[in-house]
C-alpha cells in the first residue's frame, strides 16, 4: 500500500486526481448556477443525496430522543446530562479521530461509523418499541452514537475535499451546511408529527432505515475520481497528534477561529438542550410546536448556507460578523416570551449560525495542509461538538435552578467574551484579512 489515499479494489487508482490539481474541467457555472457547482462533480452529488436522507433520519431522532427523555424524567438537568454524555466521547476522541482521518481511507471508515449509527438507531426504537425503554438505555446508547460521531465526523469533513478538489471545498462546505439544515427544516417537523401519530418508537426506526441509503451512495463512489492526499505513514500516532496541535496553536488565521470556535461552541451551540426547554417551559408548546421552531432555525440556515456557497469566499471578515449576529440573535430568543417573535429570531439566528460555521469550516480546510487536513477538522469537530457536554451541563443547570431564559442570556454572554478574545488575538498579531489572498499563501506566510 502507498502512502497515497488508495482503497483495495480500485483497477483505476492510476488515475486519481491530486488534491491541488484538479482536472480540467469546462468553465464553471455562472450567475447563481454558481451557487451549485460542485454538483458537477458525480461523487459529491451521490454523497450529497446520501446524505440528505441520513442527516433528515438524524433530525427525527433527535425531536424523539429530547422527548423520550423529558417524559421519562420531566427533569431539565437529566436532559442536559444525556445530552453531555452524547457529545463526551466526541470531547474525548475527535482529536483522535482526526488523527484516523489522516491515515486510513476515509470511504471505510465513515460506512463504518455510519452502520454503527444505524445499529444505535434502531436499538432505542425497539426498546421503546416493546416498553423496556429506561433512562439508563439512553445514557449507554447516547454515548455508542458519540463514539461513533467522533469517529466518523472529522473523516467525512476531510472526505468532501477529496470529492471535490481544493478549488471547490468552500461550495462544498457551504453546500453541506444547506444539506444539514434542509434536513433540520423538515426533520424536526417530521418527526414531531411521526410522534404524535405514532409514538416515540418510529422515529429511531426511521432513523435506522435513513442510513442505509448513504452507505449504498458511499459505496457507489469512484474511487478513480477522488483527489489524491498524502496519508501520513503507519508512524507514532500521538506525534502525529501533536503535529496537528501544533500546527493549529501556532498559526494565527486558525488560532482566530479556534479562540472565538471554543467559546461559541461550549456556550451557544446548544441547540438540543435549548430549544426542547424554550418549547416546553417559556412558550408552552408541545411536540409538533419544539419541531417548528427547529424547522424555523433551519429555514435561515439553508438561505445563508445558499448565499456563502454562491460567494464561496470564506473571509475572516464574514467569520466575525457571523459569530457576533450568532451571539446578539441568541440573547434576544432567550429574552422572548412570544412564539412568533422567537421563530423569526431563530430564523436569523440560524442564518447567522451557517455563516459562522460554514466560513471557519472552509478556512480551517483551506489553511491546513491537505495531508493534515483530517486533525484539523477533528479540532474543528471537538470545538464545535465536543464542548457540547460542558455547554449543556451548564445551560442545563441554570435552567433547573435558576431560568432557562436567564440560562439562554448567559450563554451568549459568554459567546461574545471569545469574540472579544478573537478580536484582541487579531489585533495583537496584525492579522490583515484580503478577500483576494490566495489561501495558500496566506497560511505559508503565518504558519511558524
Amino acid at each position: 500500500m502507498s502512502s497515497r489515499d488508495q482503497e483495495p479494489d480500485t483497477p483505476d487508482d492510476s488515475k486519481k486526481q491530486p488534491d491541488d490539481q484538479p482536472a480540467p474541467a469546462a468553465a464553471g457555472p455562472r450567475g447563481f448556477l454558481r451557487t451549485f457547482s460542485s454538483f458537477r462533480n458525480r461523487n459529491y452529488r451521490l454523497f450529497y443525496i446520501g446524505q440528505l436522507i441520513s442527516v433528515s433520519g438524524t433530525w427525527i431522532q433527535r425531536i424523539a430522543l429530547a422527548w423520550l427523555v423529558l417524559e421519562l424524567t420531566d427533569s431539565s438537568f437529566l436532559l442536559g446530562a444525556v445530552t453531555a454524555l452524547q457529545f463526551t466521547p466526541i470531547m474525548l476522541l475527535s482529536l483522535f479521530g482526526g488523527v484516523i482521518a489522516d491515515r486510513m481511507p476515509k470511504r471505510p471508515v465513515i460506512i463504518a461509523m455510519q452502520a454503527l449509527m444505524a445499529v444505535q438507531a434502531a436499538s432505542l426504537g425497539l426498546l421503546v418499541l416493546t416498553d423496556l425503554v429506561e433512562v439508563w438505555h439512553v445514557f449507554v446508547l447516547s454515548a455508542v452514537h458519540g463514539i461513533a460521531v467522533a469517529i466518523e465526523n472529522p473523516t467525512r469533513q476531510a472526505f468532501v475535499a477529496e470529492m471535490v478538489g481544493r478549488s471547490q471545498i468552500a461550495n462544498a462546505v457551504a453546500l453541506n451546511s444547506s444539506l444539514f439544515n434542509s434536513a433540520r427544516m423538515f426533520g424536526p417537523a417530521l418527526g414531531g408529527a411521526l410522534i404524535a401519530a405514532f409514538g416515540l418508537a418510529i422515529p429511531f426506526l426511521v432513523n435506522a432505515v435513513s442510513f442505509a441509503t448513504v452507505i449504498v451512495a458511499l459505496g457507489m463512489i469512484r474511487s478513480s475520481e477522488l483527489h489524491l492526499v498524502e496519508r501520513e505513514p503507519k508512524g507514532n500516532i500521538y506525534q502525529q497528534f501533536r503535529d496537528g496541535i501544533h500546527f493549529s496553536l501556532t498559526t494565527p488565521p486558525v488560532l482566530i477561529i479556534i479562540i472565538v470556535m471554543g467559546f461559541v461552541g461550549l456556550f451557544g451551540y446548544n441547540f438540543s438542550l435549548i430549544l426542547p426547554l424554550i418549547a416546553r417551559y417559556v412558550l408552552g408548546t408541545e411536540a409538533l410546536g419544539f419541531g417548528g421552531l427547529t424547522s424555523a432555525m433551519a429555514v435561515g440556515s439553508v438561505a445563508a448556507a445558499l448565499f456563502v456557497a454562491y460567494l464561496s469566499r470564506p473571509t475572516e471578515k464574514m467569520f466575525m460578523t457571523g459569530a457576533i449576529s450568532f451571539s446578539i440573535l441568541l440573547a434576544a430568543v432567550g429574552i422572548s416570551t412570544v412564539l412568533p417573535l422567537t421563530v423569526v429570531l431563530l430564523v436569523g439566528l440560524g442564518a447567522a449560525s451557517i455563516v459562522f460555521t460554514a466560513t471557519a469550516n472552509s478556512r480551517l480546510q483551506l489553511l491546513a495542509p491537505p495531508e493534515m487536513r483530517g486533525r484539523v477538522m477533528g479540532v474543528y469537530i471537538f470545538l464545535f461538538q465536543g464542548t457540547a457536554p460542558l455547554g449543556n451541563l451548564f445551560v442545563g443547570t441554570l435552567a433547573e435552578y435558576w431560568s432557562v431564559s436567564g440560562a439562554v442570556v448567559l450563554s451568549a454572554a459568554m459567546c461574545g467574551v471569545g469574540i472579544i478574545g478573537g478580536l484582541l488575538y487579531r489585533l495583537k498579531h496584525k492579522i490583515v484579512d484580503d478577500p483576494k489572498s490566495d489561501f495558500e499563501e496566506q497560511r505559508s506566510s503565518t504558519a511558524d
